[in-house]
């Protein structure tokens, strides 16, 4: 019958058996809606996993559809909203882990609590071997007076009396025995679900748990958490990897760049360095040719009249030598001491 109405739902849709009215309202579901569970559409919802056991988390409020999951699973946009419901289911399992290692914890406190104190013989049994051991002596003791009054068949009888309550002695002991090595029985906690467990169990009783609903739960929880863990880590340290792969080549290229700039200026400076080298030998020759012309042009000044006369042709006054001058003075003092001049 469900077979049947989900062939009809894909085929005519859900709204199908709606009136006109009815579909003017209706919303027809999909995969990405609010309404439907994330953790489903992924793997699992933990809701589903404990019905019916000590775990039990109740019925999910959000929608479980098989369709909506297949269709989800086909659509071009299923890696990047897996991510997202992966992220929600993992948040989910991580709080169920933590209250049940939280849970375990405990247990384990008061599994040592209880191994270091003896375990006490049930109060009851003790009583009734209390009471056998009273009856059994005054039944003794009315034996002994009914001995030493002669009436042997009356003190057989209550003798029978005690046989039955020394039986019935022995028995209770026998079950507080047990009772006792029952309770002084090693237990240890199931690390996965955290059940209590007989050490060393029978095998029947051990296959039982281990095939439970809430072992099998809880043990799913634990593998999906681990695995998303382990690619959440992967996925990172793949990033990291990655990033410094692309540092590495950045830096190789600017090394590259570096030395192909450094070949290049290095280039330039031996360039430079040969204009600078032919642009001072130029200044040199220049300077060279500019002295040669001043030597020839003052020569050629000597030999004119110009410096011949005493006068200096740039600042045209006269310019004597200096025997000249001594000349001068000496034809000078030759004329004032002359005797014409002084008469006589």
């Amino acid at each position: 019958m469900d077979a049947q109405r989900a062939l009809l739902d894909e085929l005519m849709g859900t709204a199908r058996n709606l009136t006109e009215e009815e579909k003017k309202g209706h919303k027809e579901l999909k995969w990405d809606d609010p309404d439907v569970c994330g953790p489903f559409m992924a793997r699992f919802c933990p809701h589903d996993l404990f019905v019916n056991t000590k775990s039990n988390l109740g019925p999910c409020s959000r929608i479980h559809d098989p369709k909506l999951k297949e269709s989800f699973e086909k659509s071009p946009r299923y890696d990047s909203y897996m991510r997202k419901f992966e992220a929600e289911l993992a948040q989910q399992c991580e709080k169920l882990v933590m209250d049940l290692d939280r849970k375990i914890r405990r247990g384990r406190e008061r599994l040592a609590h209880d191994a270091a104190v003896p375990v006490p013989i049930p109060g009851k049994i003790t009583e009734q071997l209390a009471a056998r051991e009273e009856q059994i002596k005054k039944l003794l003791e009315q034996i002994e007076e009914l001995g030493e009054a002669g009436k042997v068949d009356e003190a057989e009888a209550l003798m029978r009396k005690v046989d039955l309550l020394n039986a019935e002695k022995t028995a209770l002991a026998t079950q507080a025995d047990n009772k006792a090595a029952m309770l002084e029985k090693k237990m240890e906690l199931c690390e996965t679900c955290g059940s209590f467990l007989v050490a060393d169990d029978a095998l029947e009783r051990t296959q039982s748990h281990v095939t439970g609903k809430q072992h099998i739960g809880y043990g799913m929880v634990r593998d999906f958490l681990a695995e998303y863990k382990a690619a959440k880590e992967k996925a990172k340290e793949e990033e990291r990897l990655a990033r410094e792969k692309k540092a590495e080549e950045r830096r190789k290229q600017r090394e590259k760049e570096y030395d192909s700039g450094g070949r290049h200026s290095d280039t330039r400076r031996e360039k430079s360095g040969e204009r600078d080298y032919d642009r001072d030998r130029h200044y040199e020759r220049n300077r060279g040719r500019g002295r040669s012309h001043d030597h020839r042009d003052r020569g050629s000044e000597y030999r004119s009249g110009s410096y011949r006369n005493g006068r200096d042709p740039e600042r045209g006054g006269h310019r004597y030598r200096s025997g000249d001058m001594i000349n001068d003075r000496g034809r000078m003092r030759s004329r004032s001491r002359s005797p014409s001049r002084h008469g006589y």
